[in-house]
């Protein structure tokens, strides 16, 4: 028997049509929905019919104990003939799901079974956290008493903490949370938080505000992005770019698709354990990258290094990076198949230069928390080696850095490339986490790739590199934006104003204004600020509320006065304040709010009434 084990926030099923094979049922069996579930995807293999007993008692054992780790409220039987290519005789399969069923019920467990046989749709949200997907293969060999499973035996459970900034650590279940958003990043991280099966706000503000929606000719997890959103995701790029090659970073450009025949590829593909987009042609098998540490690591390995260089940066923004994710788990710009990913390396001499550019990495992604106006709650996760050496320097990256209390997860041993890695997530407005910056200290890829360095002595030495994403994918960033104007309810819903595709917009009273509303609009334009005229049929209140849906952040009214005066009046969307200024008191104002940060022209028509309505 083959099972696949998801602990879902919900399942959805709907039947289609029979099968030659299907059982009958009832009509109350034909859809079904559950909450906080643990799905069972089971094939009943050909082997399983020589000992059914033992196999319904093994997976009926199996089911239990994953359930208990898991803590979730139900059991779902799901037939699924896909996981093998043995099947069994579909009697004894269906006999078998019948009395596993049966043996569930028996120890009072909540029980669905799907039915067998039936084509069906359905739909699930998998938690995400590290039990939440397992796979058992079950066979008919009696256990050995004498001998403990051997699940039980591969490895200890995380050790799940709260980190305070004075150093105390607590256990998750004692601390006394004062943010919200920390204990809702936690219960994510456990399993505990439930999904509503209610859309995020920023899957519908990303299509009102004409930013991005779904390519319906692509794959899913596919984006199409109109001129305002495009702006923003470029002034995003660019922002990154300045961040990281500030800071000693050199821009690369590397493939986006490699052959799994280079063991390096191949393994450093397996540890980090994303579902990949692979094709093969005639003679190779190929992986579309999901990120860029495969074209860094080659011009790395390729290129001659010295201790001198250190710390040696490799950026490149991923156009694009590629997941298979779930079909059910990809949602607006939060989980894509396609996107766009800022991926920092760089080359330390050893674990303690590393550490020293680790922390220098941190205040970096926690710059962006300040520059892009949004709240990040953190995940600090390392080995337990690792910690039980470095207790101390993990204290002080958040004493000094990151100066909040985060979750720290201890793992028993090493499961990826790193041993200590620190997360930054917003929070969205159904209280889930959308992973934004990361820095991770990798320990194991100069090896695989061949990574070295000559030092002092002139004798080669494996360097320790760091992966850093400053800001996490693009996509998320945006993500995060949108899904911020709904859980800030003290505010008005706006971007940042170095991302407000329309920076400023002026509305003349009249057609009599118009010439002097485009004398102004020269001016504010030539100073490096994006305007635009709504020059509409519609009265000026209606223009003003226009204005206001679009988000944009100042607005001027041009009448008789302000021809007159050359004063202008303007509404700052900020703090809904009114008050009269020159054009150059204007774009003051605007530039010291915008200091450091990238600009773009406004890539539409000026003219209100000549842009297309997408």
């Amino acid at each position: 028997m083959r099972t696949l084990m998801i602990h879902s926030d919900y399942l959805r099923y709907k039947t289609r049509s029979k099968t030659k094979i299907a059982e009958d049922i009832d009509d109350e069996k034909r859809a079904g929905d559950v909450d906080n579930a643990l799905v069972a995807f089971i094939a009943v293999e050909k082997e399983d019919e020589e000992n059914p007993e033992i196999i319904v008692q093994k997976a009926t054992k199996e089911i239990l104990n994953v359930q208990n780790k898991v803590n979730a409220d139900n059991i779902v039987i799901y037939p699924y003939a896909h996981l093998s290519s043995s099947l069994s005789n579909a009697d004894v399969a269906k006999k078998i799901l019948k009395e596993i069923e049966e043996s569930l019920t028996e120890n009072n467990e909540e029980v669905m079974r799907v039915p067998f046989g039936w084509y069906k749709s359905f739909e699930l949200a998998c938690k995400g956290h590290p039990l939440s997907e397992l796979s058992r293969t079950i066979t008919t060999e009696p256990e050995d008493e004498d001998e403990q499973p051997e699940e039980e035996t591969e490895s200890e459970p995380n050790e799940l903490l709260v980190l305070d900034v004075d150093g105390t650590e607590y256990d998750i279940k004692e601390y006394n949370y004062k943010a919200k958003t920390l204990k809702q990043l936690i219960d994510h991280e456990t399993g505990k938080a439930k999904d509503t099966g209610k859309q995020p706000p920023h899957v519908r503000l990303m299509k009102e505000k004409e930013l991005a929606s779904n390519e319906p000719s692509a794959d899913v997890g596919h984006i199409r992005w109109y001129p305002k959103g495009k702006l923003v995701k470029d002034l995003l790029s660019d922002y990154v770019y300045n961040l990281v090659v500030e800071r000693g970073a050199m821009p690369v450009e590397t493939p986006v698709m490699y052959d799994l025949a280079d063991p390096a590829i191949a393994e450093h593909a397996a540890k980090f354990g994303e579902r990949q987009y692979r094709l093969k042609t005639k003679h190779r098998e190929l992986m579309l990258r999901f990120a860029c540490c495969f074209g860094a690591f080659r011009i790395l390995a390729d290129s001659f290094l010295t201790w001198k260089n250190m710390p040696v940066g490799i950026y490149e923004l991923s156009t694009f990076s590629f997941r298979f994710e779930r079909q059910g788990e990809v949602v607006g710009l939060k989980r894509l198949r396609a996107f766009t990913m800022p991926d920092f390396h760089s080359v330390c001499l050893d674990d303690e230069h590393a550490k020293e550019v680790f922390m220098n990495q941190v205040d970096m992604c926690a710059q962006t928390e300040k520059d892009l106006n949004v709240h990040y709650e953190v995940a600090f996760r390392v080995t337990r080696d690792f910690y039980d050496e470095n207790a101390d320097w993990v204290k002080e990256v958040v004493r000094e850095h990151i100066k909040k209390p985060v979750f720290l997860e201890i793992l028993p041993e090493m499961k990826h490339y790193w041993n200590a890695k620190v997360d930054f997530a917003a929070i969205d407005d159904l209280g889930r986490p959308i992973e934004n910056p990361t820095v991770q200290m990798d320990i194991q890829s100069a090896r695989r790739f061949g990574i070295t360095y000559l030092d002092e002595n002139e004798e080669q030495q494996y360097p320790t590199i760091l992966h850093c994403s400053p800001t996490g994918s693009i996509e998320r960033v945006i993500c995060s934006l949108l899904e911020k104007t709904s859980t800030d309810k003290a505010n008005k819903p706006s971007l940042p104003l170095w991302l407000s595709p329309v920076q400023v917009r002026i509305i003349p009273v009249t057609d009599n204004h118009l010439d002097y509303a485009k004398e102004v609009y020269e001016s504010i334009r030539s100073q490096n600020i994006r305007v635009d005229i709504d020059d509409t049929p519609e009265r000026v209140g209606k223009k003003i509320r226009n204005a206001g849906k679009e988000w944009i952040p100042y607005t001027i009214v041009v009448g008789d006065n302000e021809v007159e005066t050359h004063n202008l009046a303007v509404n700052r969307r900020e703090d809904d304040s009114k008050y009269e200024v020159t054009v150059d008191e204007l774009a003051a104002e605007i530039h010291e709010k915008t200091t450091g940060m990238p600009f773009r022209q406004l890539p539409l028509p000026e003219l209100v009434s000549k842009r297309v309505k997408f």
